[in-house]
C-alpha cells in the first residue's frame, strides 16, 4: 500500500478543530487571487492589466485581513501560537521524522506562512510604485518619476519570481508532510479539522475577538480607500497642450496621426523637420515660416520634457535618417504579443496608426488602460 494519503483520508467530521472558517476562506481566496495575479503578470499582455490590478489588490487586502485575524482570531490563527523561536526551529529540524505532530503549523510551515504574507505585501508596495512611476497612475503617480519605473518594475517582477519559488516549496512541503504524517493537510483546510492522535501538540484555547476584528478590518479598508483616492487626485505634469498643438495637428494629421512631441527626442524632431521634402517617401514640405514654428514647438516639448514611460522609451533615440516609431526596437519589443495580421485589418491598416488601438495615443500617455485592439469588421 502507498504511504501517500488519499484525498479523502483528511476529510474527517470530528477530531481537533484547527482552521476556523475565516482561515479557510482566506486560504482558498488567496490561492485564486495569487494565481490570477501571477498569470496576468507573467503570461498575458498589457491589455490584461485590470485583471492583474484587481487580483493583486485582492491578495494584499486578504493578507491585511489575515494579519488582523492573527491578533484577534481563535487559537490556531494567532501569530503568538505558531510563529516559532529559533530554538523551536532547531529542535524541529533535529527531531526529523520523530518530531511530535503539530496540530497547527509546525515551525517550518509557520516560517513559510510568514514569508508568503510578507512577500505579498512587498508585491503590493512595489506594484503600486511601478504603477505610479511607469504608468503615472495610482496613489504614487505624483511622487515618483518615469525614470524610476524600470527599477520598481524589476523589483516587482523579482518579487513575483520569488513568490513562485515559495509556492513550489510550500506545495512540496505540504506533500512531504502529508505523506510523513499520513494525513491530507490540504483537506484539513477544507473541513477545518484534523484527526486526533496520541502525542499531538495541542495549543491552549484562545478567545476570538470577532467584533474587534471587524472594526479593525473595516477601518483599514476605509482608510486605505480614502488615502489612495486622495493621493491619486494629486496633479501630474501633463504632456503639453495649447494653440500650437492644434496647428501641428492641422498640418500633420492631414496625412497621418499627429504624434505627440514626447514620442521623440529633440534631435530626432530636428532631423525630421529638416528633411520634409523626403518624408518617408513623400514630399511633406511646408512653408518655411510654418516649418520653423512647428519644429520649434516639437523640440521644445520633446521627450526630455515629459515625465511619462513612452517619453522615456524614446528619449535616447539616435538616428541619421528619420526612423518610423514602429521600426524602433522599443516599439517592436512592446508589440511582440500582437500578431502581424492584426495590423493588416482594415480598421487599423498600418502599424503607425497608434490611435486605432490606443485611445489616448495623441495625448502621449499610451496608458495600458486605454488599449483595445479592434476586431476585423465583417464583410
Amino acid at each position: 500500500m502507498s504511504d501517500i494519503p488519499t484525498p479523502f483520508e483528511g476529510l474527517v467530521d470530528d477530531g481537533h478543530p484547527v482552521w476556523d472558517r475565516f482561515i479557510r476562506v482566506f486560504h482558498w481566496a488567496l490561492v485564486v487571487s495569487v494565481v490570477m495575479a501571477l498569470a496576468s503578470g507573467f503570461l498575458l499582455d498589457a491589455s490584461w492589466i485590470r485583471l492583474h490590478l484587481v487580483s493583486g489588490s485582492l491578495a494584499v487586502a486578504l493578507v491585511v485581513a489575515r494579519i488582523v485575524w492573527g491578533f484577534t482570531g481563535p487559537t490556531y490563527a494567532r501569530f503568538s501560537q505558531f510563529i516559532p523561536t529559533l530554538r523551536q526551529i532547531s529542535d524541529h529540524l533535529k527531531a526529523g521524522a520523530d518530531h511530535a505532530r503539530h496540530i497547527g503549523h509546525n515551525p517550518l510551515g509557520a516560517l513559510m506562512v510568514v514569508a508568503l504574507l510578507a512577500l505579498i505585501i512587498a508585491l503590493g508596495v512595489t506594484g503600486i510604485a511601478a504603477l505610479g512611476s511607469g504608468l503615472k497612475t495610482g496613489p504614487l503617480a505624483a511622487s515618483l518619476t518615469a525614470s524610476q519605473g524600470p527599477l520598481w518594475t524589476e523589483l516587482h517582477e523579482l518579487a513575483g519570481f520569488i513568490l513562485l519559488g515559495l509556492i513550489v516549496l510550500h506545495v512540496g512541503g505540504v506533500i512531504v508532510e502529508s505523506r510523513r504524517s499520513r494525513e491530507c493537510l490540504a483537506c484539513s483546510m477544507v473541513t477545518g479539522r484534523k484527526e486526533e492522535r496520541n502525542g499531538d501538540l495541542v495549543a491552549p484555547p484562545r478567545p476570538t475577538h470577532l467584533v474587534l476584528a471587524i472594526l479593525l478590518i473595516s477601518g483599514l479598508v476605509i482608510g486605505a480607500v480614502v488615502t489612495i483616492n486622495g493621493l491619486s487626485q494629486c496633479p501630474l505634469t501633463l504632456p503639453p497642450v495649447g494653440p500650437m498643438a492644434q496647428v501641428y495637428g492641422d498640418v500633420c494629421a492631414a496625412c497621418h496621426m499627429a504624434y505627440h512631441p514626447s514620442t521623440r527626442p529633440a534631435a530626432s524632431w530636428e532631423l525630421m523637420m529638416g528633411g520634409l521634402g523626403e518624408h518617408f517617401g513623400e514630399d511633406a514640405s511646408l512653408p518655411e515660416e510654418t516649418r520653423i514654428e512647428v519644429a520649434a514647438w516639437l523640440t521644445e516639448h520633446a521627450a526630455a520634457t515629459t515625465d511619462s514611460k513612452p517619453a522615456l522609451l524614446w528619449s535616447d533615440l539616435r538616428e541619421s535618417t528619420p526612423v518610423a516609431l514602429p521600426d524602433t526596437e522599443a516599439w517592436k519589443r512592446l508589440h511582440t504579443s500582437v500578431d502581424e495580421a492584426s495590423f493588416r485589418q482594415r480598421n487599423i491598416y498600418s502599424r503607425s496608426n497608434c490611435i486605432a488601438c490606443h485611445a489616448d495615443a495623441e495625448t502621449g500617455w499610451f496608458s495600458p488602460f486605454q488599449i483595445s485592439i479592434p476586431k476585423e469588421p465583417k464583410q
